[in-house]
C-alpha cells in the first residue's frame, strides 16, 4: 500500500490560470503592457498548466486533465499569435483573434456544464469565464467597449480560480476546512 502523500496538481494549474488571466485583464484595462502577459502566457498560464493537466491525468481526474491541458494550450496559442504579430511573420486580424476566441467559447461552455456538477467555486469560475469569453467575442466583432466589462468579469474569474487554489492549500495545511468551496449547482442522478 502506498502511503506517500502527493501534492494536488490543481494548485499549480489554478495559480497559473488565475495569474495569467489577471495580467491579461490588467492589460485589457490599460494598466500594463502586453510583455508580462506574453511571458506568463508561455510559462505559468501555458507550460505550468500543461504540466498540472498531465499530473491530473495520473490522478484520474478527467475534468482537471482536460481543463488544465486545454487552457495551458490556450495561453501558449495566444502567445504564439502575439509573437507572430510582433515579428510580422503572420498578422492575425481582430477577426482572426475573434474567431479564436469564439472557438474557445464553445469549448469553455462544455467545461462550464461539467463545472456545475463539481462545486460552487468551480461553477462560479467557469460561469465568469464563459461570460468573459462571450463579451470578448462581441468586443472583437463590433462592440470594443465590451472589452472593459469583460476585463472586470474575467478578474472575478481569476480570483475565483485563486480562491479554489487557496482553499486546497489552506485547508490542507490547516488539516480542516477553513475555506469552503460550496455544493454542486447540479446533481448527477
Amino acid at each position: 500500500m502506498n502511503t506517500i502523500k502527493l501534492g494536488n496538481p490543481a494548485v499549480v494549474g489554478l495559480a497559473g490560470f488565475g495569474l495569467t488571466t489577471l495580467l491579461l485583464q490588467f492589460h485589457n484595462l490599460g494598466l500594463c503592457g502586453l510583455g508580462p502577459v506574453v511571458a506568463m502566457g508561455f510559462v505559468f498560464g501555458g507550460l505550468a498548466q500543461l504540466i498540472a493537466g498531465f499530473m491530473e491525468q495520473k490522478t484520474g481526474n478527467n475534468f482537471g486533465f482536460a481543463a488544465f491541458c486545454s487552457y495551458g494550450a490556450f495561453w501558449i496559442g495566444l502567445g504564439v499569435i502575439w509573437m507572430l504579430n510582433y515579428f510580422e511573420l503572420y498578422a492575425s486580424s481582430k477577426t482572426d483573434v475573434g474567431m479564436y476566441l469564439i472557438a474557445w467559447t464553445f469549448l469553455t461552455v462544455i467545461f462550464w456544464m461539467g463545472s456545475l456538477f463539481i462545486h460552487t467555486a468551480m461553477a462560479f469560475t467557469f460561469s465568469t469565464l464563459v461570460l468573459g469569453f462571450i463579451l470578448l467575442d462581441f468586443a472583437h466583432f463590433g462592440f470594443p467597449e465590451l472589452t472593459t466589462f469583460a476585463g472586470y468579469v474575467l478578474i472575478a474569474c481569476a480570483l475565483g480560480a485563486w480562491y479554489m487554489m487557496a482553499a486546497i492549500i489552506i485547508n490542507d495545511v490547516a488539516g480542516r476546512t477553513l475555506l469552503k468551496v460550496g455544493k454542486p449547482w447540479m446533481k448527477a442522478s
